[in-house]
């Protein structure tokens, strides 16, 4: 079960990630799910010791978990977009 919910949130953060950098159009859904969940990899790995909480991968959802990993999903397309086509748009 606590897969099928990451993959429903990953997609939802990637979603959402894409609308905020401007990419929606560009990925299908399974792209959305995939920067969805390694941003929420990137973030939880990175971000979550430094302000503590527990990463969404670990099955903890919360709007905490849930934000830092929207912040790495964009972070993850800032550096894609970066070195697709040299600025972060």
């Amino acid at each position: 079960m606590g897969i099928i919910i990451l993959l429903i949130v990953g997609g939802i953060v990637g979603w959402l990630a894409s609308l905020i950098m401007r990419t929606d159009g560009q990925q299908g859904i399974f792209l959305n799910i995939v920067v969805g969940i390694v941003g929420a990899v990137l973030a939880g790995f990175i971000l979550t010791p430094l302000i503590g909480g527990a990463p969404i991968t670990s099955g903890e959802i919360s709007i905490q978990s849930v934000l830092v990993s929207l912040l790495g999903a964009v972070v993850l397309l800032g550096i894609i977009n970066l070195f697709r086509r040299g600025s972060v748009r």
